[in-house]
């Protein structure tokens, strides 16, 4: 299993897939001056502390992650970013921040592939998993 965190959101006139990659968390990190970590709680917190330069790096490093030209996804950025009602941005941003720091694989990629096994689920037990085989 990899830490894919693609998701694909119809936005801007069309369907996008948006991904932050260790790449594109990296310049994220640079562009920002705040970890990916802190970023992430910013965006989550019961009032944010983000500033809008969060939310639209974070929609355009997630275009060029899923595949956009960077001159492409700053055009969208500039048009429906910095043209629009923020709040917009608000909500895309977190999204696709979420994606990158939760999923560890593409659902529509992964799931069904024959002989994957999938991560156990976290119960909020610190115990280790069992490694018994059943009877």
């Amino acid at each position: 299993m990899t830490r894919h965190g693609a998701i694909d959101l119809e936005w801007a006139g069309g369907s996008h897939t948006f991904r932050l990659g260790l790449a594109e968390i990296e310049e994220l990190e640079a562009t920002v001056d705040m970890s990916v970590f802190l970023l992430y709680a910013a965006m989550n917190a019961q009032v944010p502390f983000a500033r809008l330069k969060h939310y639209s790096e974070t929609i355009r490093l997630g275009l060029m992650g899923g595949g956009m030209k960077p001159v492409e996804a700053r055009l969208l950025v500039k048009r429906y970013v910095d043209e629009r009602p923020l709040v917009e941005s608000v909500a895309l941003g977190e999204v696709i921040l979420r994606a990158a720091m939760e999923r560890v694989h593409a659902p529509s990629l992964e799931d069904d592939a024959p002989g994957e096994q999938k991560a156990p689920k976290s119960n909020g037990s610190t115990s280790a998993p069992s490694t018994a085989t059943p009877p």
